[in-house]
């Protein structure tokens, strides 16, 4: 299927139309890199559509005659980059670290999570997993996963639970694989007990409807990158309305709060980890209890 080569000043106002849909729908920002690999990712677009070329789908798009195209594009846009128990050693902090702290200081028998960003679900099934598999831990807790991302396709696979075998096979240990994972066909599916423990919700960062009270445990991690320095302060807004005193949010390797508001500071116990302003200020080095 022919395409408007790169360097035309063609595909470059294409680009432009296409970078604006992502931006006005996802406050995504389509960088340099991303841009250049923009004809792979919309070559299914293009073919399910009936159109031969970029410069074909922008001009469609300025028709505004097919909200569907409009979804299409954007979720071929996207970056749902994912893998389990991505960067193992925030995982192994969550679970020795974290976690225990929170059930410590914890004066309900709740642990409520929210995975924002979640991609395709991996990062939200490594939680459930990782909690699952310390069972005896968590007996008599009620423990509520919230995974949202703006992507509808996204969200489906990841509330379906399948995976594939190329998928399991990052990250995913063998041990853990056999116990929570099904054979589907050639693919894998997450057992029911898992898919049970998680509330996957397309969800909009910008236009949040799907969080409701506050959350234990934040993870944003590798989106704020994709957004403009006004964004990602928007978004640190957001996820401190949803924390309270003893909240512990992690980011991506990559990004950071210093410099985006004052809503989080480091976190002075977990490397790595924001903690909300109140906290951080509060705890020079003794520990802060809370009532649940």
């Amino acid at each position: 299927m022919p395409l408007s080569p790169a360097g035309t000043a063609v595909f470059q106002g294409a680009a432009r139309i296409l970078s604006g849909l992502l931006e006005a729908r996802t406050g995504q920002i389509l960088s340099e890199g991303r841009a250049w690999r923009m004809e792979t990712a919309l070559r299914p677009v293009l073919r399910v559509h009936g159109l031969q070329t970029i410069d074909d789908l922008a001009a469609q798009l300025l028709r505004k005659q097919d909200p569907r195209l409009d979804e299409d594009v954007v979720n071929a846009l996207l970056n749902n980059e994912s893998s389990f128990f991505r960067d193992l050693q925030i995982f192994d902090m969550i679970h020795r670290q974290i976690l225990p702290r929170i059930q410590e200081e914890r004066g309900e028998r709740t642990l409520r999570i929210w995975s924002a960003g979640c991609s395709t679900g991996q990062e939200a099934y490594s939680l459930a997993i990782r909690l699952c598999n310390d069972a005896e831990r968590w007996q008599g807790w009620r423990i509520e996963i919230l995974a949202t991302d703006i992507s509808t396709a996204a969200i489906e696979q990841a509330r379906s639970g399948i995976f594939s075998q190329m998928d399991v096979q990052r990250g995913l240990a063998v041990g853990d694989l056999i116990k929570w994972f099904e054979p589907h066909g050639e693919d894998w599916r997450a057992n029911s007990v898992l898919r049970r423990m998680i509330d996957f919700r397309r969800d909009n960062l910008f236009d949040a409807r799907a969080p409701s009270g506050e959350y234990d445990l934040l993870l944003c991690r590798n989106v704020l990158l994709y957004f403009t320095p006004a964004r990602r302060g928007d978004v640190l807004q957001l996820l401190a309305r949803h924390s309270h005193a003893g909240s512990v949010l992690l980011l991506g390797a990559g990004e950071t709060v210093i410099g985006q508001g004052d809503d989080f500071l480091p976190h002075p116990d977990f490397r790595g980890g924001y903690a909300p302003k109140a906290l951080a200020s509060d705890r020079a080095g003794r520990p802060v209890r809370r009532a649940g």
